[in-house]
C-alpha cells in the first residue's frame, strides 16, 4: 500500500436539512435525572454534611423503631451508614488528587449515598422476617462490595484502556488490494489532561494504522465550554497522524457544543466531516469511501442526511460511515454501507453480571450496545469508548473498560 497520502474526490453537501428545534436528549428522562442530581454542585460543603447525617440518621431511626424499638440498633446503622458516606467522599476527592478523573464530587456523593441508603432502608424490613444479626450482616457486607466495586470502578478500570482488532471482508475491494487498518478513536470525553490520554497517543503510535477515525463527544459535558479542556482536547488531537489521513465527525450536541468545538479543529491537519464524504485511493486500485455526519439522535432528521449524503457517492467504493451513534444502524443496513463505526453508548459504562448494561443513551435502547454486529452486507461495531460521562454521573466504568478499536478492510476471498 502507498503510504503517502493521495489527493482524492471529496463532496461536499450544503446543510439545508435543518436540525430539529427540541433536543432529543436534552429532553430525554436520563438527562434530565442528571440534571436533576446536578444539583448539589450548588450546595455549600455544611449542606453536603448536612445531607450524610440526616440520611444517616433517617435508616437508623427506622432500624431503631421497627426492632423492638432499639437505640443502640439505630446507632449501630447510623455509625455504618455515615462511616460509608465518608469513605465514598474520600474516594470522590482523591480523584483529582490523583488527576485520575475531575467530576463534581458533591453531585457524585448525593448520587452514590441514595443506592445505599435505599439498600438499608429495604433491608430493615428484611430484618422483620430473618432478624436484625443477619440482615444487618448481609447490608454491611452489601456496602463493603459497594465500596470495592466504587474503588475499582473509579480507580483501576477507567484507565485499563483495550485495543479491539476485528478483520471485515467486502466484494468491493479488488482482490490485490493490501489490508486497510482504520483505527476507532470515540468518546474521549476529556476533563483534564490524565494518564488517559497518553496512553491513548502511545497506543496511537504503536498500531500505526492507514488512517484514524474520531466519532464524537471530545469533551465531558461538566466542562464543554472550558478552555483548558479545549485545549487538552486539541493537544490531543493534533498529536494523530495517519498516512492517509484523519477524520472526525461531532458527537451529540449537548456533549459537543457546535459553537464550542468545531474551533478546536482549526488549523489541525484532520477533516472534520459534516455531511461530507471523502475517496482515498490506495495502490493496486483500492479505494474507500469515507461519509461522516453530524448527530442530532432525532431520528428522522439523521436518516434523511444519511440517504442524501450515500445518494451522492459511489457505489462500486467500499463505504465507511462515521457516525456518533449506532442510532442509522437499520438506515445504513438498507443502504448497503460495508462498515459503519461508532461510540455513544459507552457499551452501557456500568454493566452488570446477566444484567448486562444498565443504561445506553441510545434511541434504540440495547438494540446495539457494544461490539460487532452485521446485518445483510453492513458490519456495525460500536465503540465502548475512552471516557466517562458527565454532570453528575459517577465517574465510574464497571465491566467495561475503555477501548479503542483497530478494523482490518480486506477484499473478500483473500486469505
Amino acid at each position: 500500500m502507498n503510504k503517502d497520502k493521495q489527493e482524492s474526490p471529496q463532496y461536499h453537501e450544503k446543510n439545508d436539512i435543518k436540525d430539529p428545534a427540541v433536543d432529543t436528549l436534552t429532553e430525554g428522562w436520563l438527562h434530565k435525572v442528571i440534571m436533576a442530581f446536578h444539583q448539589p454542585t450548588l450546595w455549600r460543603s455544611w449542606q453536603i454534611v448536612l445531607f450524610g447525617l440526616v440520611t444517616s440518621a433517617v435508616v437508623g431511626l427506622l432500624w431503631w423503631r421497627i426492632l423492638d424499638n432499639s437505640p443502640r440498633l439505630g446507632t449501630g446503622v447510623f455509625l455504618m451508614q455515615i462511616g460509608f458516606f465518608i469513605l465514598d467522599t474520600a474516594v470522590l476527592l482523591y480523584l483529582p488528587w490523583q488527576r485520575i478523573s475531575f467530576g463534581p464530587w458533591k453531585a457524585q456523593i448525593v448520587v452514590l449515598t441514595v443506592p445505599r441508603i435505599f439498600t438499608t432502608f429495604i433491608l430493615a424490613f428484611v430484618a422483620l422476617q430473618f432478624g436484625f444479626r443477619p440482615t444487618f450482616i448481609l447490608n454491611f457486607g452489601i456496602q463493603v462490595l459497594a465500596t470495592a466495586a466504587l474503588i475499582y470502578g473509579t480507580v483501576i478500570e477507567p484507565h485499563n484502556l483495550q485495543l479491539s482488532e476485528f478483520v471485515v471482508f467486502t466484494d468491493r475491494l479488488p482482490l490485490q488490494t493490501d489490508p486497510i487498518k482504520i483505527l476507532q478513536i470515540t468518546d474521549l470525553h476529556i476533563e483534564r489532561w490524565t494518564r488517559r490520554e497518553t496512553k491513548v497517543l502511545n497506543l496511537v503510535k504503536k498500531v500505526n494504522p492507514d488512517l484514524i477515525i474520531v466519532s464524537g463527544d471530545y469533551v465531558n459535558t461538566s466542562y464543554n465550554t472550558d478552555p483548558q479542556t479545549h485545549a487538552s482536547v486539541r493537544k490531543l488531537l493534533s498529536q494523530l497522524k495517519a498516512p492517509y489521513g484523519v477524520y472526525a465527525t461531532l458527537g451529540s450536541p449537548p456533549v459537543d457544543l457546535r459553537d464550542q468545538v468545531i474551533p478546536i479543529f482549526d488549523g489541525l491537519d484532520i477533516k472534520l466531516l459534516r455531511h461530507d464524504y471523502e475517496v482515498l485511493e490506495f495502490e493496486n486500485g483500492g479505494k474507500l469511501t469515507v461519509l461522516g455526519m453530524d448527530c442530532t439522535h432525532h431520528l428522522p432528521t439523521d436518516e434523511a442526511r444519511l440517504a442524501r449524503l450515500v445518494s451522492r457517492a459511489p457505489k462500486d467504493v467500499p463505504q465507511l460511515f462515521v457516525f456518533h451513534s449506532p442510532e442509522m444502524m437499520p438506515q445504513a443496513t438498507a443502504h448497503g454501507i460495508d462498515l459503519y463505526m461508532c461510540g455513544h453508548t459507552h457499551g452501557g459504562q456500568v454493566r452488570l453480571p446477566i444484567i448486562g448494561p444498565l443504561l445506553t443513551s441510545s434511541q434504540l435502547g440495547r438494540r446495539y450496545v457494544m461490539g460487532m454486529y452485521k446485518e445483510w452486507r453492513t458490519h456495525l461495531y460500536v465503540s465502548r469508548g475512552i471516557g466517562l460521562e458527565g454532570m453528575s454521573a459517577p465517574r465510574v466504568r464497571f465491566m467495561c473498560p475503555p477501548e479503542m478499536t483497530l478494523m482490518v478492510l480486506m477484499p473478500s476471498g483473500q486469505p
